[in-house]
C-alpha cells in the first residue's frame, strides 16, 4: 500500500513538472511569434514586451509551485501520515 501512494505522489509531481515545461515552451514560441510580427509590422515600437512581461510573471509563479513550494506540500503529507497512524493506533 505504501509503495501505490509514494508512486501515486511521484506521479502527481512529474506530471506537474510536464506541465510547467509544456507551458514554459508554449510561452517561449508564443513570444518568439510576437517579436517577428512586432519587428515586421512596427518595428519602431516594441509592444511584445508587455505580454512577454505579464506571462512571464504567470510562468515565474507556476515554476515556483512546482520547484519551490511543492516541497511544503510533502511535508504536510508527511503530517497528515503522522496523524493517520496516531489515530490507527488509539483505535486499537
Amino acid at each position: 500500500m505504501k509503495n501505490h501512494e509514494m508512486y501515486q505522489r511521484a506521479k502527481k509531481r512529474v506530471e506537474a513538472k510536464i506541465g510547467f515545461y509544456i507551458h514554459i515552451s508554449i510561452y517561449i514560441a508564443v513570444n518568439t511569434l510576437l517579436l517577428v510580427i512586432n519587428l515586421s509590422t512596427s518595428p519602431e515600437y516594441y509592444w511584445f514586451k508587455w505580454p512577454l512581461f505579464g506571462w512571464g510573471i504567470a510562468v515565474f509563479f507556476h515554476a515556483l509551485s512546482i520547484f519551490k513550494f511543492s516541497e511544503k506540500s510533502t511535508i504536510k503529507e508527511q503530517m497528515i501520515e503522522k496523524e493517520m497512524e496516531k489515530e490507527a493506533l488509539k483505535k486499537d
